[in-house]
């Protein structure tokens, strides 16, 4: 007997569903990942507002205000940026506390 609560398999690759059943399944669900990622709204690092746009590979745009700024190629900050801008703030208030 068959059961009733059987799940959809084509629901896991969303948008890399133009891919058929080629590639195999992983990577046609890291290329979903990554595109939910890309085509999202980010915030922007100018004035904060959910706006931001991919314009092309690590372009970014807010809507918003207009500030174009560089970044990674499918999101705005990549796990490495946000390290080294958390050194870079570390360092910055290191040196103001001790003058």
């Amino acid at each position: 007997m068959s059961s009733s609560n059987q799940t959809a398999k084509g629901k896991v690759v969303g948008s890399a569903g133009r891919f058929g059943c080629r590639y195999g399944r992983f990577t046609r669900k890291r290329v979903t990942d990554l595109e939910k990622i890309s085509r999202a709204y980010h915030s922007c690092p100018h004035c904060d507002t959910v706006a931001v746009h991919r314009k092309g590979t690590g372009i970014w745009e807010c809507r918003k205000c207009g500030y174009k700024f560089a970044g990674g190629a499918y999101q705005p900050q990549t796990p490495t940026m946000r390290i080294a801008m958390r050194t870079i703030d570390r360092t910055l208030e290191q040196n103001q506390n001790g003058k």
